[in-house]
């Protein structure tokens, strides 16, 4: 999830394998971004401020690590297919 691949060097079967394999695993990632904010939410009305912060930047970066990848992949495929 977190890798930064050359997706340049992958064949565009891989491309396509991996890409319905993010799409799959979407519904996963938003759960795990909503109730580590639900957890931020929490925290932050019934202890300090220290902790929500942390959870609020770990979910941002795990969102947009996530969609960056997702447009990479399919950027990548839309570049060959064009080539075509």
């Amino acid at each position: 999830m977190f890798s930064n691949k050359d997706y340049s060097q992958m064949t565009l079967d891989e491309l396509v394998s991996k890409e319905k394999k993010m799409k799959s695993q979407k519904l996963i990632t938003v759960l795990f971004i909503g109730f580590l904010v639900g957890i931020a939410v929490y925290a932050a009305t019934h202890t300090g401020f220290v902790l929500p912060v942390i959870l609020l930047i770990v979910s941002f970066y795990i969102g947009s690590s996530y969609s960056k990848n997702l447009k990479d992949i399919q950027a990548e495929i839309n570049r060959r297919d064009s080539v075509r």
